[in-house]
């Protein structure tokens, strides 16, 4: 066996004497890793925001008293009836209210749970917006919030003024921007809102809220918790909803039916509120995995294609090495180091390529009116893709580079110089 340190000068010298080729070797990998982290980056960002956009404000559990027809009719009790089938038409909801009854106690209960990391209460009103001749209906919530902030990324969506205003202000609104647009009002305005009871209360705009989707922002509008409690005519246990995070949302299923049972209400988990988004969001990173890795494939192939044209230019080179005492396996060794060192240099330039046109799409300006809070494109820059990328350039080109090897072991170089 020869010497490695002069297996190692071979190599070398036989990509340097193919210096065109074994650029083009590189770069085809270069290229390849670095098409994977740019795609990988770019995609895994977006849906990142598209999922951020919807689950950063949506509660882990979502606790009210929903209003539905009684389970068992007053027909059903009468024993001549009793255990018969029974056609009832017009059935009407059984008398309840839409407040949570005993909603401080439970607050206080699920806030000292420790797979709990934080409870939110809102008072809902449905309201008209009124503004001169100018009549909107909607939807007024009340809130806490700093805990809001705190949980659900509240601030994010604000696009103009303070949120922190509703505490300092006691009639403070943060309107919905489709509100806000429809009706000409902005940060410092006056609008008037009517509820359901026909009481009229002039409220004073401290922001504007835009969560990026038209249909919650042309009715959506939030107070402080105590100002939606006056609007409705309530006291401070006036609560219609209880959101709940939890430190594992994975258990969030299992604890809603939980809750649901204990106490009497209706428990929505963010699976089953967000079923038909995550289905989107996992078609989405399958179709990212996917093309990702069929980049990294083709550029494997390419890698075994140039590796293998080299065997056939360089059979004059193998039959003067196995004819001055090199074995097979020096020379497969010898072109497996060529594969390899392809496979480093070309991986290395394509993870600082990848990065580099990410931070140059991180810093692309995206403005738009669905997301305002959005300045730039986001990219995700996350290290796995890098040490995947570098792993795989490694690993593809020991295999490319192994079965052009194998045959270059078998040559007879007594056949190669009688050709000749």
């Amino acid at each position: 066996m020869s010497d490695i340190s002069l297996i190692f000068d071979i190599t070398k010298t036989h990509l340097l004497s193919r210096f065109k080729q074994s650029i083009i070797a590189a770069l085809g990998v270069t290229f390849g890793i670095g098409a994977f982290i740019i795609l990988m980056g770019f995609m895994t960002g977006l849906n990142g925001l598209l999922d951020g956009l919807i689950l950063n404000r949506t509660p882990h559990i979502h606790l009210y008293n929903e209003i539905t027809p009684s389970e068992i009719q007053p027909v059903e009790m009468h024993p001549e009836f009793k255990g018969g089938m029974n056609v009832i038409h017009s059935i009407k909801p059984k008398e309840s209210q839409i407040r949570i009854h005993n909603a401080l106690p439970i607050i206080e209960t699920l806030s000292n749970d420790p797979r709990v990391l934080g409870v939110t209460p809102q008072t809902a009103a449905k309201v008209f917006y009124l503004a001169g001749a100018n009549e909107l209906n909607g939807i007024v919530t009340g809130i806490n919030v700093q805990k809001e902030i705190s949980l659900y990324n509240f601030s994010d969506y604000i696009v103009a003024g303070d949120p922190l205003a509703l505490e300092r202000t006691g009639n403070g609104i943060l309107l919905g921007a489709g509100i806000a647009e429809k009706l000409s009002l902005s940060t410092g305005g006056k609008i008037q809102v009517s509820t359901a009871g026909g009481g009229i209360f002039p409220l004073k705009v401290v922001g504007i809220f835009q969560s990026g989707l038209a249909e919650v922002d042309n009715m959506q509008s939030y107070v402080d918790i105590n100002t939606a409690q006056r609007l409705l005519g309530g006291g401070n246990n006036f609560i219609s909803d209880i959101n709940i995070k939890l430190n594992n949302v994975n258990e969030a299923p299992a604890i809603a039916k939980e809750l649901a049972k204990q106490y009497n209400l209706t428990a929505i988990d963010i699976n089953t509120a967000n079923a038909q988004f995550d289905t989107g969001s996992m078609i989405r990173n399958m179709i990212t995995y996917a093309v990702s890795i069929t980049l990294l494939i083709v550029a494997g192939f390419g890698i075994y294609n140039i590796l293998n044209m080299f065997i056939y230019e360089k059979m004059d080179d193998i039959a003067i090495l196995k004819a001055t005492g090199f074995s097979g396996a020096d020379v497969k060794k010898i072109f497996i180091g060529q594969a390899t060192l392809i496979g480093i240099v070309g991986g290395l330039l394509g993870l600082v390529f990848g990065f580099v046109i990410s931070m140059l799409i991180d810093n692309a300006p995206f403005e738009t009116e669905a997301l305002p809070t959005i300045k730039t494109y986001p990219v995700n820059y996350d290290p796995l893709f890098y040490v995947v990328g570098m792993v795989f350039a490694f690993i593809s080109t020991f295999l490319a580079g192994y079965l052009p090897a194998q045959k270059a072991k078998e040559i007879d170089p007594v056949e190669i110089i009688r050709g000749k």
